[in-house]
């Protein structure tokens, strides 16, 4: 492995250093985005019954909210129950912004990583055919073992760009599609929430789920 990176060149390092920050935002992705951790079951049913017991004082609310990112917009809107339906939704939708920022946390610098990964591939290829060219022209066609040092550097570099490329890119897709998933389910039951408390839905469903 240290030979095929030695003869690819220095734009090997910052393509091995892309690949180690790809993969470290994947597992962080994949562990944080857990929809155990995201969107608990039952949410909104227990706090409905919490609330029907008078027992929605501000520490439950508080541990709601440090209980998940979906506890957190739900808290926000509990925070503001005896406001009007407006304010209610005004501030899980305020609270839904940055929580939507977080789940996205690391995502752009994967889209980059998927991006400027072929493009140093690229580069080395361009460095490594240059470097063919100025071999062909100080010494000619007769020492074949030069030529095939620089076309062994464009190769490489190209496949090992194109190796980083290629996973971060299906990944980053998948995680905005994760994302995406996560932030439909959030804002139904956020809106669930709004309207059960202000006497809009009917609670028959939320019963049954708890």
């Amino acid at each position: 492995m240290f030979e095929l990176i030695k003869a690819g060149g220095w734009l090997m390092l910052p393509i091995l250093a892309c690949s180690v920050i790809a993969l470290a935002i994947v597992a962080e992705r994949f562990w944080s985005l857990q929809s155990k951790r995201i969107v608990p079951e039952n949410l909104v049913g227990e706090i409905w019954h919490l609330y029907r017991r008078k027992q929605l004082d501000l520490n439950r609310i508080q541990e709601i909210q440090t209980s998940s990112p979906l506890g957190r917009i739900l808290g926000a809107g509990l925070v503001n129950l005896n406001h009007s339906r407006e304010i209610m939704k005004e501030s899980v939708e305020e609270t839904g912004r940055h929580v939507v920022l977080e789940l996205e946390r690391y995502l752009n610098t994967l889209g980059t990583i998927a991006s400027i990964s072929p493009l140093l591939g690229l580069l080395g290829t361009v460095i490594g055919m240059i470097k063919v060219f100025a071999t062909i022209t100080s010494q000619g066609v007769g020492n074949p073992t030069i030529l095939a040092g620089g076309i062994s550097e464009a190769l490489i570099t190209t496949a090992a760009g194109l190796s980083v490329a290629i996973p971060s890119l299906m990944f980053y897709r998948y995680f905005r599609g994760r994302v995406d998933e996560l932030v439909v389910y959030m804002e139904q039951e956020a809106l669930k929430m709004v309207e059960i408390m202000h006497g809009e839905r009917e609670t028959d469903h939320i019963r049954a789920a708890s």
